[in-house]
């Protein structure tokens, strides 16, 4: 069996932290984790969400406005391969 979750990558470990801060007062279950390689971009370090919390942290990214956003995804897992798909795209 597989694992699917969310992650939000950014450029600055600083901005990493202060999302997931925000995400955690809002409610949301939250981690920092390491990046995966499929995200070329970015200081390493992501938040890690539920898919559960999808609209949750949308609408806290949307409301803390992040900067060095690079993106949100969805990673699936799944007999040792990793799909990356994307979520929405900083701007």
């Amino acid at each position: 069996m597989g694992e699917s979750y969310g992650i939000v990558a950014f450029r600055s470990r600083q901005q990493v932290l202060a999302l997931e801060s925000a995400l955690r007062r809002a409610g949301a279950n939250v981690k920092v984790v390491s990046t995966p390689r499929d995200v070329a971009l970015g200081c390493g370090l992501s938040v890690w969400f539920s898919l559960s919390d999808q609209e949750l942290v949308r609408r806290v990214v949307r409301e803390t406005r992040p900067g060095n956003m690079v993106g949100m995804y969805r990673v699936d897992r799944e007999n040792g391969r990793t799909h990356l798909s994307v979520l929405a795209y900083s701007r």
